[in-house]
């Protein structure tokens, strides 16, 4: 009769321990790691079972757990997390964001994004650090070397317009430039150079319009390769697709977020690349001095001034002769002489140190409903040549916008 009774008491005792426990109210709070606000849609789920809940709009959870059981908490695009519950009956989580190799997932046409081993074509996709790093002029020139099967030509001059070809020449007449999309907008990317200034006769050199892209403002560039890859963009995009997507704005905790980004860029000429000068010889294509000076000149030796050859009489610090800037009898010093003799400066002295200075901010902000990014850059460069120099002023604004199903209701 005792063992009975005890074993009552047990059972009893064990009840009570399984009541409780079933009635244990878990709450808590999910945020994110990035931003910090709370995270609404959030699964939670009793490990091994389908008793679950979801969060809130702004975060918020309740769910009935055991002290033995584990919490599962996912989200698409976040680390899965889990927590037990032990003796807890508030929990505030932070979920990170599940990272994606850029060699996983690619944006393709009209900005959709897919996994990259799905695709019947070849899709090459850079971020937006890689084009940005450089602080080019123009962001075709930011794509060099990055891209296989493509083929970048950079101007020679400071701010010249850029040439891009994917998988080479496909005619001998027309324009073989890829299209660029940037945001889902096709622009055309054409060289508007005159003939002259094509063959090198003259004229400016303005670029073309990629160079009034500001590289601090893309996330990602695609490069569509083929027909297959570009078929939704017709026959403008028969020579591939230079697809840019730019960036939008995040939600922050603290309110607007605001990024700051400068720069310094130095460049000069490579003398290794410069011909060769010889400084023995004078103007003039044989070592005989062409004529002497007369009519007020005093009969004093002239230097060639007529050829343009460099292989005229040496070079003799003890002659003394009429320079080319004593020939004007309105000048003050004509007819004046000074010792036959290479000048102290170098071409290399012509040319001076380029530098370009690149400052830029962005702000950015956003709430359940919609986001907005502008951003402001400038960028003064001065060239290697004399009295070269560009400066730029780029400005631009992102926002996007959703209704809720509540406010559709």
């Amino acid at each position: 009769m005792k063992k009975m009774i005890g074993l009552f008491v047990v059972f009893i005792f064990m009840g009570l321990q399984v009541v409780t426990a079933q009635s244990k109210q878990i709450t808590g709070t999910v945020t994110s790691a990035e931003d910090g606000l709370g995270m609404p849609g959030v699964s939670i789920v009793l490990k091994g079972t389908t008793i679950g809940a979801s969060t809130d709009i702004d975060g918020r959870f309740a769910i009935k757990a055991s002290s033995t059981d584990i919490l599962l908490i996912s989200f698409v695009g976040m680390i899965t997390q889990e927590i037990a519950v032990g003796e807890r009956t508030v929990m505030n989580i932070v979920l990170e964001t599940e990272s994606i190799g850029m060699d996983e997932v690619v944006v393709t046409a009209l900005g959709v994004t897919r996994e990259k081993k799905s695709l019947g074509y070849a899709v090459t996709e850079i971020g937006g650090e890689s084009v940005s790093e450089g602080k080019e002029s123009n962001i075709v020139n930011s794509l060099s070397g990055k891209v296989a099967g493509v083929q970048i030509r950079q101007a020679n001059t400071m701010g010249g317009s850029a040439n891009i070809l994917i998988r080479g020449t496909a005619s001998l007449m027309g324009n073989n430039q890829a299209l660029f999309v940037v945001d889902g907008v096709p622009m055309d990317n054409s060289n508007t150079n005159t003939d002259d200034q094509q063959d090198g006769r003259g004229g400016y050199d303005y670029g073309n319009a990629a160079s009034d892209i500001n590289p601090d403002d893309v996330e990602s560039v695609s490069i569509l390769k083929g027909a297959a890859a570009s078929a939704l963009y017709g026959s403008r995009a028969a020579n591939g697709v230079v697809l840019i997507t730019t960036k939008k704005g995040t939600r922050n905790k603290n309110g607007i977020g605001v990024t700051v980004n400068s720069g310094i860029t130095f460049s000069t000429i490579n003398k290794a690349t410069m011909p060769e000068y010889q400084y023995e010889y004078g103007a003039g294509y044989s070592q005989d001095w062409s004529f002497a000076g007369s009519d007020g000149l005093n009969g004093n030796i002239v230097v060639n001034t007529n050829d343009d050859a460099s292989w005229g009489p040496a070079f003799d610090p003890n002659l003394n002769v009429v320079h080319w800037d004593a020939l004007d009898p309105a000048a003050a010093n004509y007819g004046e002489t000074r010792p036959w003799m290479a000048p102290n400066s170098t071409a290399y002295d012509f040319f001076e140190t380029g530098v370009k200075y690149t400052n830029s901010f962005a702000l950015t902000g956003g709430n359940d409903f919609g986001s907005f990014r502008l951003s402001y850059t400038n960028s003064d460069e001065n060239g290697i040549l004399p009295n070269s120099s560009i400066k730029k002023n780029s400005m631009s604004i992102k926002s996007d916008y959703k209704l809720t199903d509540k406010l559709k209701a």
